[in-house]
This record gives C-alpha cells, sequence and structure tokens, in this order.
C-alpha cells in the first residue's frame, strides 16, 4: 500500500453502469416527469460525492486529489437501458479505477432510488471498468463488453 517511491503521473479510468427500466421509466427520466425531480442532474451530483468518498468506503484506497470527474449519460431505446459512464482524472501516484467505478455505482443507485416509486423492478447491472489509462500497468481497454 506504499505509493511514496511511485511517480506522479497523468492517470484517467472510465467505468460503466447499466439501469435497466420499464420503457414508461425511461421515458419519464427523458422527459423530466420523474417526482423527485431531475434525475440525471441529481444522479451525476451524486456520482461526483462518491468520487470524493471513496476512500471512506472502500478501506485500501488512498485519498486522492482529482482533478476532473466528467459523466455521460445515454439510453439504449431498444434495451430500456441507461447507461451511466464516468471518466475520473488525476496527476498522482496511484490509479482512479475505484473512484470511477464508485462514480458510476453511487449514480446508479440514485437512479434507483430516485425512480423506484414508480419502477421497484429496475436493476442495475454491468458495473465495470471500461479504460484505463497510465500507472505502471500501463493502458486497459475493455470496450467490447456489451449486453
Amino acid at each position: 500500500m506504499d505509493v511514496t517511491g511511485k511517480t506522479a503521473t497523468y492517470r484517467q479510468a472510465t467505468a460503466q453502469a447499466r439501469v435497466y427500466m420499464r420503457e414508461e421509466t425511461m421515458r419519464r427520466i427523458q422527459e423530466g416527469r420523474v417526482a423527485k425531480g431531475d434525475v440525471l442532474g441529481v444522479a451525476q451530483v451524486a456520482g461526483v460525492m462518491g468520487v470524493k468518498q471513496t476512500p471512506f468506503l472502500i478501506p485500501m484506497c488512498h485519498p486522492l486529489q482529482i482533478t476532473g470527474v466528467d459523466f455521460d449519460f445515454s439510453f439504449d431505446e431498444s434495451n430500456n437501458c441507461l447507461i451511466i459512464e464516468a471518466t475520473v482524472k488525476l496527476q498522482g501516484q496511484t490509479g482512479v479505477e475505484m473512484e470511477a467505478l464508485t462514480a458510476v455505482s453511487v449514480a446508479a443507485l440514485t437512479v434507483y432510488d430516485m425512480c423506484k416509486a414508480i419502477d421497484k423492478k429496475m436493476e442495475v447491472r454491468s458495473i465495470r471498468l471500461v479504460e484505463k489509462k497510465g500507472g505502471k500497468s500501463g493502458d486497459f481497454i475493455n470496450r467490447e463488453m456489451e449486453e
């Protein structure tokens, strides 16, 4: 767990989560007709908060000086699915994979919380790392796994 001797380098990680739901639920999110408010806006804020809390949730994670968090929300209409991607960046001595995974997990759970009154059968699936850049182990890409 000692990263003292590691060189600070640019590091980036992108993670993805999918939330499957009824078509009506997806439409209500898209049209802004969910009683609790702007689902994607609140999910983005929750995801950023999740990034900042990662070292308190995952025991062996170091507190990091995150320099950027970006979210992308898209809908897979054919599968009634919301796809959440988060990219976390920093200049540091250790990677940000866990922060990116936490970001999409918390964002997906927030979507569930905000929509559970209209769709209790929603499912959060496929939380995974899709890409990482930098660090000793080098770059990693895992984009081929799509549902």
